[in-house]
């Protein structure tokens, strides 16, 4: 699903893909993780981890855009195969300088209501995370319809991300620097196995330098 979720995001806004030195590798928390990097002319930053372990009973996928060039949230996607479990994730975050049209994301929530809910809890992060973000967690019989959901998203996020207003990229990195920042102090569910396993030092350069490009 990683792929063509990357195969969509380049056609609506080419990709080079940037080396990720020895974050391209890594075996955390008894997961082995693959991580990509690239810029997306016209939009910013992108990354993804695809992850597996426990003799393939647990699967992850994580895709991330972070804009500097257009006004528009970042946005987090996330999908855990385990056990027999189906977990989609999709989170965006307020990074916003001005306003920006995210109807077609209500929508394809709306959509999806018919498909079983996932209670994530409570997180620092819930102030900036905004409502059109979305969390399911149902079984295999559901994964059809969870790659659907996943597919709208994406689209969705890219078609708005098409007519959102361009800007300026250091007051765009300032503002997810927060989140990531954030995410480095007050930890979360990913970043504390990276914390544990890398040591705080390289998670931050991970975070900052390839996942989320924040800093060069």
């Amino acid at each position: 699903m990683i792929q063509k979720m990357i195969d969509a995001i380049g056609a609506c806004f080419p990709l080079t893909e940037l080396g990720c030195g020895e974050y391209a590798k890594q075996k955390v928390g008894g997961m082995n993780f693959t991580i990509r990097r690239f810029y997306a002319e016209g939009i910013g930053n992108v990354s993804s981890m695809v992850a597996s372990g426990f003799f393939g009973l647990m699967k992850m996928d994580t895709l991330i855009i972070t804009p500097t060039e257009k006004d528009m949230p970042l946005f987090s996607y996330d999908r855990v195969l385990a056990m027999g479990n189906d977990t989609l994730i999709f989170e965006v975050y307020d990074t916003l300088l001005g306003e920006c049209d995210l109807s077609a994301l209500d929508q394809v929530k709306e959509n999806a209501k018919i498909l079983p809910d996932h209670d994530l809890g409570a997180h620092w992060y819930d102030s900036i995370k905004l409502p059109q973000s979305l969390s399911k967690k149902g079984k295999k019989v559901h994964t059809a319809a969870f790659d659907k959901v996943a597919s709208d998203y994406l689209k969705a996020y890219l078609a708005a991300a098409k007519s959102a207003a361009p800007c300026e990229a250091l007051p765009k990195r300032e503002k997810a620097s927060v989140y990531v920042e954030g995410l480095l102090e007050h930890g979360g569910p990913s970043t504390d196995v990276f914390k544990k396993e890398l040591g705080e030092e390289k998670t931050a350069a991970l975070f900052r330098t390839v996942l989320f490009g924040t800093q060069e």
